[in-house]
């Protein structure tokens, strides 16, 4: 496997969700649809990867590095509550990401995509809620030929805005650990709301939980991440 250009988070490397997401997949032959998937170094871009299962863990290497690990989890997944659609929409408008953002071109919430290939998702703070973030989402056409996002593209859709419960002008961070659970998966041209709050933060990690919802309220998917500062 490989992961496209396009998919990038920081300049040079991929999304972490979206490899989170892709080694999840392809794990869950071996080891089940459930997996927490543990990343190791940045997950590179156009080079091709290799999956490595030895029956209780699967391994996604790059050469001989090793980028990420995917394990068996078990365990409920708490539901960040939704905010109505009216104010995601709000919210979007104060992401923070417009003023500072450490990886602008990252293809999930980065604001200066040049090739129009972005997803666009700009988390912004709901009003009363503290540490919580908000942002709708319509997928464009060209992101499912048959109209249903893929696993690893809801994943990334899960993954920023836990990113951005956080300070990201106080300390880069980046994804170190995420599970999901999907019970729907998105589909173009259909509105949905996505939403994070920061569950805790100790020393250089956060851990946050994001989910994400139809325009009705209905929960679609939801996620726990570990974000891990840089430096």
């Amino acid at each position: 496997m490989t992961i496209p250009a396009r998919y990038n988070g920081p300049p040079a490397s991929a999304n972490g969700g979206f490899a989170c997401g892709l080694a999840a997949r392809h794990a869950a032959a071996a080891l089940g649809p459930r997996v927490a998937v543990t990343l190791h170094s940045p997950p590179p871009l156009d080079i091709t990867l290799e999956l490595r299962t030895d029956g209780r863990r699967a391994h996604l290497w790059a050469g001989e590095e090793l980028v990420a690990s995917a394990a068996r989890t078990s365990g409920p997944i708490e539901a960040v509550p939704p905010v109505p659609l009216a104010v995601a929409r709000t919210a979007r408008d104060s992401f923070a990401g417009l003023r500072f953002h450490p990886f602008p071109t990252c293809f999930v919430c980065g604001p200066d995509r040049a090739d129009g290939y972005g997803l666009d998702l700009r988390p912004g703070p709901v009003p009363g809620r503290p540490h919580t973030v908000a942002c709708d989402w319509t997928p464009p056409g060209w992101l499912a030929a048959d109209g249903e996002v893929a696993p690893e593209l809801a994943w990334a859709v899960l993954d920023c805005p836990g990113g951005w419960t956080d300070d990201p002008a106080r300390q880069t961070m980046v994804l170190g650990r995420m599970v999901a659970d999907i019970d729907a998966l998105p589909r173009v041209g259909h509105r949905y709301v996505v939403v994070g709050r920061l569950a805790a933060r100790e020393g250089r990690t956060s851990t946050n939980l994001t989910a994400l919802y139809d325009e009705r309220g209905t929960l679609l998917a939801r996620a726990s991440a570990i974000w891990v500062a840089l430096g």
